[in-house]
């Protein structure tokens, strides 16, 4: 028996290989900036846009992680320009941006990804951890979208790409400043769309809301948890938010991409029954971010520097929870190819009712 699950998987793979037919390269020649490009997400991001044909400035505190990065996005095709940067520091982002136009051109697209976070129940958070985490996570993406927007609204063109989450939407415990950094975000992004419709601006901001993602953050932010923190399930692949940023930076004039089913249901269940989502995520919040290893006793963090190592350890784009991540989100490719989905299931439809009256004849024959 065929299951929906399988359709959809195989419906997503059609899509993907509808976007790469014919060895297309749709960023061929442009410029493109990703922040946080050392892991995680922004690691992904930047070396599918390697594939994609652009040059890649790679953004982030960690030397490390952006040379691997740099030599991942060359390997895929693109070119690389590596900036060691801040996000918290308006001024070197500035200069950051500079360089880059400097070096690779002007910008075409600036993705906003680097963040940092605490594990922790509030009054367990110092306020200068708290206020770290702001700079960084939100005022980051302020201070990225401000370099941003000084280059591509003299030329009136240009995509600005905010990497967000569902806990923008649906809040959980034990990560008070990353949700309300997160929050933060949707409502600032929100304003300056407003300021662009009114300038009829051809420059565009979206954002791309994500789920649980397999990343290194769960290894090195700063925890007071007993056990080890994780992401709560279901978790999926940094290559799939990837595939949804590209697809955003092509498309950027719609307001918001959401990737996974369960950042959509998160959100509905918000806007239908907000009083019980509270409850169930009181209720199972804590356990669900955290695995049942027993926490390391003044484990390292990256709060304050990045966690290069004195072994020059690189962290990749995956964290340590690749066996029950998945790699494709049929949900997300759905919502970005309606029309294309619409077909598929329209000439699934139209063969299996040829199959079926095919079968019948068959039948009517043998019995004849």
């Amino acid at each position: 028996m065929v299951r929906t699950a399988d359709v959809l998987s195989f419906l997503e793979g059609l899509l993907v290989l509808r976007a790469t037919r014919g060895g297309a390269r749709p960023f061929d020649g442009r410029t493109v900036v990703v922040t946080g490009a050392s892991a995680g997400v922004g690691r992904a991001t930047a070396r599918a846009f390697g594939a994609a044909g652009a040059r890649v400035a790679l953004l982030a505190r960690g030397r490390v992680g952006l040379e691997a990065a740099a030599g991942e996005v060359e390997r895929a095709g693109g070119e690389a320009l590596v900036v060691p940067v801040d996000m918290a520091d308006p001024s070197r982002v500035e200069e950051a941006a500079d360089l880059v136009e400097s070096r690779l051109g002007p910008v075409d697209v600036w993705v906003n990804s680097a963040f940092t976070s605490v594990f922790a129940p509030f009054l367990s958070v110092t306020s200068d951890e708290y206020e770290r985490v702001t700079e960084v996570t939100y005022l980051g993406y302020v201070n990225g979208t401000r370099a941003a927007l000084r280059r591509m609204l003299p030329r009136d063109s240009g995509a600005v790409v905010q990497i967000g989450s569902a806990l923008a939407e649906v809040s959980v415990p034990l990560q008070a400043a990353y949700c309300g950094a997160k929050h933060a975000i949707n409502g600032f992004t929100a304003s300056v769309r407003l300021e662009l419709l009114h300038r009829h601006s051809r420059v565009a901001v979206t954002l791309v809301q994500l789920p649980s993602v397999n990343t290194p953050q769960f290894s090195w932010a700063l925890s007071r948890l007993p056990h080890r923190p994780r992401p709560v399930a279901p978790v999926f692949q940094p290559e799939v938010a990837a595939r949804a940023v590209l697809h955003a930076a092509r498309h950027p004039r719609r307001k918001e991409y959401r990737v996974g089913a369960s950042t959509a249901a998160a959100v509905l269940t918000r806007r239908a029954a907000p009083g019980l989502l509270d409850r169930y995520l009181a209720r199972t919040g804590y356990d669900s971010q955290q695995t049942d290893l027993p926490a390391a006793a003044d484990g390292p963090h990256n709060l304050w520097a990045p966690l290069d190592g004195p072994d020059g350890r690189d962290h990749g784009a995956h964290g340590a929870f690749d066996a029950e991540s998945a790699e494709r989100s049929p949900y997300t490719a759905l919502a970005r190819h309606p029309m294309t989905v619409a077909s598929a299931v329209g000439a699934s439809a139209a063969g299996a009712s040829a199959l079926a009256a095919r079968a019948l004849r068959a039948r009517r024959d043998e019995r004849r």
